[in-house]
């Protein structure tokens, strides 16, 4: 096995491929992160508190998650990529594993985001849409440093984190989804979007009404996670895995309210875009030919550092730069200038042979640029145009020129950090062999790791008596546990059994919030609605909390105590009521979640009708729960088991 990856690795590592998906997906996952540490900064004291705004254990944590979201941002911007992607996975890991966001608020995305950080760190995250590219060539004179082609990496930093981050997670969930009762009837991807607590505000029951579509999807959904870690990587296979993978996850995206985790799985799909495609991207963007020609002097650092600036960010091409000192007697528009005149400001001549200088150069170069539009119009403006030619013109005056030869540094040459890419695969060609051979060692590893996970829970922990088993096979459980949580802490390797028989079967019951005014009226708490749907922007790890850990098939009265305890406290004091004497309401309707198909099963889980059936009352800081749980169980619509 070992030999069989080593050669298609080796293979794969000599074949060149364009380096700016890699790039994009950065800038995505980037985005995916900043956007969860904004929710962790709302939910702080709901998530982190024991008791929230009364008992808050981490005084420094709003310093840690703004410290976590400048570095999330770094990472978009590509901005000293390796340091910011060891951060963000050290910010992940202590997080997870030292907060309660893994033990009561994780929907399975926290792991998610662990691995695919994990294997950023290996990849050429800073060949485009990358600070760092243009830090490599800041202080090269232009005219030393021509424009380049974009950078290829190798084939292998596309295969291998698709494989790892995709592959063995499909495997894993497809491999678990063979036991579950409504996953063998093809209603896998029906019943969850059934289910209030799990649903979006978007009604699809056109689409969940037909039962015939729905079964074909569930089973397609299997065929398509088995089968994608063997096959995805052929040619002609790829455009299909590519278009039912965005299918997948785009509907997990818009008809569930789990939409960290949809948009996790879909960025990966950056990687698995055929080459072809993004190259005719390129070229239906990229002009014919450019639409401004912008003079500078190559003697000026700041002139040299601003054209690199533009250049980089010229997605379209639309903009060509010369130097003055050996191009501007070839324009004719420019013949009448002095050399000084032509040296003391930007000079652009547009396609239309219309000649511009200074800050007209600069709202010409804008215009030109597409999506800086409206900074081009801004500038425009009476009064801002005037103080902005005001700066230009004292930035343009007070300018360095030093005349440059053959080799020129503008100044110190800095560059950006080596990425583990870098050090594996570009540092030294000559080893590329050796390389891949710890490459493949360290796959075959995680490979071993996640074949024990899927193991372990797929057959020690759906076992109905562990405790009877042979001495020998409860040794060996708890040293695969103990791998496993070795795995989980640093690579995010995870049992994928999402919403799986046991997660449905009984469950029956659905709790909402209400609370008794000043008036003594009753109010709905704003996070469960009256159809039994949770309110934005209650969806990814609050949703984890209420509809996975608190409201089960089998509801233990210490968690839902809990989760009943921070849900009241946060929305106390978010609706700017007092704590010292609080009532709350209790409600409960009954939820129908079958292994059968069902017409119309979602618009008939949102009109039942609510009872109470206790109260949380809150005096001196302290909650008492009095509840009396019904029993739906006797309802005619059960989950079967066959």
């Amino acid at each position: 096995m070992y030999r069989f990856f080593y050669r298609h690795f080796l293979a794969l590592a000599r074949q060149p491929a364009p380096s700016f998906p890699i790039g994009l997906f950065r800038a995505l996952f980037g985005l995916i992160t900043l956007q969860e540490v904004g929710f962790l900064i709302y939910f702080q004291h709901l998530i982190f508190d024991p008791v929230p705004y009364l008992d808050v254990e981490f005084p420094m944590l709003p310093f840690f998650l703004t410290a976590w979201a400048i570095v999330a941002l770094a990472i978009v911007l590509g901005y000293r990529c390796q340091q910011a992607l060891i951060a963000n996975y050290l910010f992940w890991v202590v997080f997870v594993q030292l907060t309660p966001m893994q033990r009561d608020f994780d929907g399975g995305f926290d792991l998610y985001m662990i691995g695919v950080n994990f294997l950023l760190l290996f990849m050429p995250v800073d060949k485009a849409f990358a600070v760092d590219r243009l830090r490599l060539r800041w202080h090269r004179p232009l005219h030393l440093d021509p424009e380049q082609e974009p950078v290829n990496v190798s084939r292998l930093a596309y295969y291998l984190p698709v494989l790892i981050g995709l592959g063995f997670l499909y495997f894993d969930s497809g491999l678990h989804k063979l036991s579950a009762p409504h996953w063998r009837n093809g209603l896998g991807a029906w019943l969850p979007a059934t289910q209030p607590y799990y649903i979006s505000a978007l009604d699809f029951s056109w689409l969940l009404n037909q039962a015939g579509l729905q079964k074909v999807l569930g089973y397609s959904i299997i065929v398509f996670q088995l089968s994608f870690p063997f096959f995805f990587h052929w040619r002609w296979l790829r455009p299909w895995y590519l278009l039912f993978g965005l299918g997948l996850h785009s509907g997990i995206t818009l008809m569930l309210n789990i939409y960290p985790f949809g948009l996790g799985m879909l960025i990966f799909y950056c990687l698995l875009v055929p080459f072809s495609w993004w190259r005719y991207l390129g070229q239906s963007i990229t002009l014919a030919q450019h639409r401004l020609t912008v003079y500078y002097d190559r003697d000026c650092a700041l002139c040299n550092r601003t054209v690199q600036f533009i250049r980089h960010f010229d997605s379209r091409g639309g903009v060509c730069f010369l130097n003055a000192q050996d191009h501007a007697d070839q324009q004719p528009r420019l013949s009448h200038f002095s050399e000084s005149e032509l040296l003391r400001d930007l000079y652009a001549v547009d396609a239309q042979g219309q000649v511009y200088a200074g800050l007209d150069t600069y709202i010409q170069i804008l215009r030109t640029l597409g999506y800086t539009l409206p900074l081009a119009l801004l500038l425009r403006m009476p009064g801002l145009y005037t103080l902005a030619s005001l700066a230009y013109r004292r930035i343009a005056d007070r300018r360095m020129r030093k005349p440059c030869g053959v080799e020129c540094p503008l100044s110190p040459a800095k560059t950006s950090s080596i990425t583990g890419y870098d050090r594996l695969i570009t540092a030294r060609p000559d080893h590329l062999s050796r390389s891949v051979n710890k490459v493949t060692r360290v796959f075959v590893l995680l490979l071993l790791f996640q074949i024990n996970s899927t193991l372990h829970y797929g057959l020690l922990y759906r076992s109905d008596d562990t405790s009877s088993q042979h001495p020998v096979v409860q040794s060996v459980a708890q040293a695969s546990n103990t791998i496993i949580l070795f795995s989980q802490m640093f690579f995010g390797i995870t049992p994928h059994a999402l919403y799986m028989h046991d997660h449905f079967q009984g469950y029956d019951t659905l709790l909402a919030l209400a609370y008794l005014d000043d008036q003594g009226h009753e109010q709905w708490l704003p996070f469960v609605d009256q159809t039994g749907r949770l309110l934005a922007p209650h969806w990814g790890r609050v949703h984890s909390m209420w509809a996975n850990v608190a409201v089960t098939p089998k509801i233990d009265r210490l968690r839902l105590k809990k989760a009943v305890m921070k849900i009241t406290a946060f929305w106390t004091q978010r609706l700017g009521r007092s704590l010292d004497k609080a009532d709350f309401i209790i409600l409960a309707k009954p939820n129908c979640a079958p292994s059968k198909w069902r017409k119309s099963l979602r618009a008939e889980n949102l009109k039942g009708s609510w009872r109470r059936i206790g109260m949380a009352v809150w005096l001196d800081g302290e909650m008492r729960l009095e509840v009396d749980l019904p029993d739906f169980s006797k309802t005619t619509c059960r989950y079967e088991k066959n």
